[in-house]
């Protein structure tokens, strides 16, 4: 029996450093829905022990039933049929039926709706051990997104309509977004959506590289207003798969191949406009893009996590020259990076989640009302401030996590050698699944742009919001390396501005932005070496094993910290002393240094 969860001690460790106690109060409220729906939790002690019963089903899940099918799954693809629709292969349509009935495909979702109501870290937690089964999975499973957008803008009765399916596991979702001219310049989609004299509306035209095009429930971004270009002029439609929608195409990938990807043609398909007008690119996909960001950053790390395991398994065993390879100081080195690699991603993702999860409940409630105008006014406060940030992390978050992703599975292949290469082994699959991550939901070079804005806007504040936090002294002398960090930050921030437009910041922000993510992970390794969970009596009494595995864990966490800011202060002065030489070669000199177009 392979459980996905209760064999991972960081993610496990994880779930007891947040104060998942707290998100579950945002979640229920007063509780009362625990009257009227037998999912929903009494309290915030019973909230908790639904999230980690939740993961230990989808672990097991995972481990069981979703990991041995993914090389068929891999192997046989999906299938074109001759009347446009798409056949999943037999291991996927499992997969997506054992998920059904465990009540899994409505994560986020309201009670009223059949969904489980658990917050986005927590499902990100499940994303990750689902992608570590099989990463071609979580491209369906983590489109529960559709479903949240749904709840969060459309009227009651389009929520009536298509939310309980995806709880009952009937409908899956897709993002129909690009076009063959409209990748990630999403201002220029062309997809008509017209409404005839009676109000229906209908969308016509082709849409391309979509995830699971032939799912039943499909949000279109379209162009509503025809006189005008840009993103005013798109709308978010939401339509059922039917007769008048036709996929032309299932790309023939690299990777991920038991997630459809299709080509997809609108014919006269009649749809329902969701929330309002000329808001569909400029706030509904933005919400939606946030959660596809954090959705690939965890695909990431179950990807990582599962070549890491072959690698580790594999250098634990392999004898040459009289030992394991793993005792060769290089192979360590290998093994070590790839660890703390994913941890500083886990770590950063997480985080992200715990913000997202705060600026949606404050959110919600700005959307129910405040009357009271100072509770109003913190409120809105509030929400401007997690919005900067999240701003600024979500794509930090994918960014650094796919990168990551095909570092740790390049390397993994390296530990085992020739035998890395050949199919012998799953890495070679996890390799071709990783290289999209980086590419997919926006490219590193686009998350690396919207986030150094964020950077150079709130990054500073955010890192003295870290440095406020009650640390012990013993580690004041890490402490005072990372306010140096923070602070020679600031003076390269500074450096960047004061040059003349925007082209220098955009020049620097990958290194702005590598510099930031280490001085922000260096504060969450610190603070999970030290910090105290406030551990109900429920919890103490009813895993007191837990309870001290934790604390060992925590110790791990004190010489993985240490490691980590030491190891990053040299390279973080590196980079802000590069970017204040003021070096703009690259842009100025382009055409010289990279030479003549050359003929193919």
């Amino acid at each position: 029996m392979a459980n996905f969860y209760t064999d991972n001690d960081d993610i496990r460790f994880l779930f007891r450093h947040y104060q998942l106690r707290t998100l579950a109060d945002l979640m229920e409220g007063d509780y009362s829905d625990a009257q009227k729906y037998d999912s929903a939790p009494e309290n915030a002690d019973d909230a908790v022990d639904n999230y980690e019963r939740i993961l230990d089903v989808i672990g097991q899940i995972s481990g069981d039933n979703i990991a041995p099918r993914a090389e068929g799954i891999d192997l046989e693809g999906n299938h074109l049929n001759d009347d446009g629709t798409v056949t999943l292969s037999q291991g996927m349509q499992e997969n997506l039926k054992d998920l059904g009935q465990a009540d899994m495909m409505a994560f986020t979702l309201p009670h009223r709706f059949g969904g489980l109501n658990c917050p986005n870290l927590v499902y990100t937690m499940s994303n990750e051990i689902v992608s570590r089964a099989d990463a071609s999975l979580m491209n369906i499973y983590g489109l529960q997104g559709i479903g949240e957008t749904i709840n969060a803008f459309a009227t009651e009765e389009q929520k009536r309509q298509w939310l309980p399916g995806f709880a009952e596991g009937e409908f899956t979702g897709a993002m129909v977004l690009t076009e063959p001219d409209a990748g990630s310049d999403l201002q220029a989609v062309k997809l008509r959506a017209d409404m005839d004299a009676d109000g229906n509306w209908y969308l016509n035209g082709v849409k391309r590289f979509i995830t699971n095009g032939c799912g039943e429930v499909l949000l279109v971004l379209a162009r509503s207003e025809h006189d005008r270009a840009g993103g005013l002029g798109l709308s978010m439609f939401v339509c059922g798969r039917g007769p008048t929608v036709k996929i032309r195409r299932l790309e023939n990938k690299m990777g991920i191949k038991g997630s459809p990807t299709c080509e997809m043609v609108f014919n006269n398909t009649p749809c329902d406009l969701v929330g309002e007008r000329r808001r569909g690119l400029v706030e509904y996909v933005m919400s939606l893009m946030n959660g596809a960001r954090i959705g690939i950053a965890a695909q990431s790390l179950g990807i990582s996590e599962a070549t890491y395991r072959i690698a580790r398994d594999y250098g634990s065993s392999r004898v040459q020259f009289g030992t394991p390879i793993e005792n060769f100081p290089a192979v360590r080195e290998l093994m070590v990076g790839m660890k703390m690699e994913i941890e500083v991603a886990r770590s950063l993702s997480y985080e992200a989640c715990w913000n997202v999860d705060h600026e949606n409940y404050v959110l919600i409630k700005l959307a129910e009302g405040i009357e009271d105008k100072d509770k109003l006014k913190e409120f809105k406060q509030a929400s401007k401030r997690l919005k900067r940030i999240n701003g600024m992390m979500t794509p930090l978050s994918k960014y650094y996590a796919s990168e990551m992703c095909n570092r740790v599975t390049y390397d993994a292949i390296q530990v085992l050698g020739g035998s890395g290469f050949m199919k012998d082994y799953a890495c070679e699959r996890h390799a071709r699944d990783a290289r999209i991550t980086s590419i997919y939901e926006g490219t590193s070079q686009l998350q690396v742009l919207a986030a150094v804005r964020g950077v150079c806007g709130t990054g500073e504040k955010y890192l003295l919001e870290k440095e406020e936090f009650p640390y012990p002294a013993e580690v004041k002398d890490l402490l005072d390396i990372l306010k140096a960090g923070r602070e020679k930050m600031t003076e390269a921030i500074a450096f960047v501005k004061a040059q003349p437009g925007t082209e220098y910041m955009d020049l620097a922000g990958r290194r702005l932005c590598d510099v930031a993510i280490m001085l922000i992970v260096s504060h969450l390794f610190l603070q999970q070496s030290v910090a105290e969970p406030k551990w109900n009596d429920a919890f103490c009494q009813s895993d007191k094993d837990g309870r001290n595995a934790y604390q060992e864990l925590k110790k791990r966490k004190s010489i993985i910290a240490n490691k980590y800011i030491r190891t990053n202060e040299a390279k973080i002065n590196m980079l802000l002393d590069d970017i204040m030489r003021g070096d703009r070669s690259t842009i100025t000199e382009y055409a010289l240094i990279a030479g003549d177009v050359p003929e193919l």
